[in-house]
């Protein structure tokens, strides 16, 4: 997965790749069938609930050779509430199904999903052991001080990378206290996968 991250570039990412969809198992609007209409001809594409991969048990997504498994889960990490995305994981790691949520619900509501968020470093950790990748979602919404130190603890414990191209759309786009550039200079500086994607939560209607 690494690997193939590696080879989209910045162009992918405005243009034929989003990485980061919710369907209406989660927060979003559409369902997974209009999702799937709605992309199928980008290079490759991810349907990110929040705690939730029950858009890959559809039987209809199984055809689609240019979707990769994802998922977005709300963490805490240093008294900061972060949002993990992890791609290309065995949804079916006995581990990994620990940390989705028991019912919509827990993938929808915003407030409780806020009460009811994860451990950062186990998160990551069991991402990683289910063989996934671990990207950290619209870093420059998250408010501390020092984003460079905080993205920087957290690749101890096995970020691969950071969410570099995303549009900051919706309440995102007032809520921010860093620079995109300031995160494209982080993953620079230690290396870390540049991915990107719309956050969509739209219908398409």
């Amino acid at each position: 997965m690494n690997k193939l991250f590696k080879s989209f570039n910045k162009d992918d990412f405005w243009n034929n790749v989003n990485l980061h969809i919710h369907s209406n198992l989660s927060d979003g609007e559409a369902n997974v069938s209009d999702i799937l209409e709605h992309y199928k001809n980008l290079k490759y594409f991810s349907i990110t609930d929040h705690n939730s991969v029950e858009a890959y048990s559809s039987p209809e997504i199984q055809k689609y050779t240019n979707i990769i498994k994802g998922v977005e889960f709300d963490c805490w990490y240093k008294g900061v509430l972060i949002h993990i995305l992890g791609y290309g994981m065995d949804i079916d790691n006995e581990e990994f199904k620990k940390l989705l949520g028991k019912n919509h619900k827990e993938c929808s509501d915003t407030v409780l999903r806020l009460f009811q968020a994860r451990n950062a470093k186990k998160t990551i950790q069991t991402i990683k052991n289910a063989g996934g990748t671990v990207i950290l979602a619209h870093p420059a919404c998250y408010w501390c001080i020092n984003l460079d130190s905080f993205i920087k603890s957290l690749i101890q414990y096995g970020l691969d990378g950071v969410e570099t191209y995303y549009p900051y759309n919706r309440f995102r786009g007032v809520v921010k206290f860093h620079f995109v550039k300031t995160v494209e200079k982080i993953a620079d500086k230690y290396s870390l996968l540049k991915t990107g994607g719309t956050d969509e939560h739209g219908s398409f209607k």
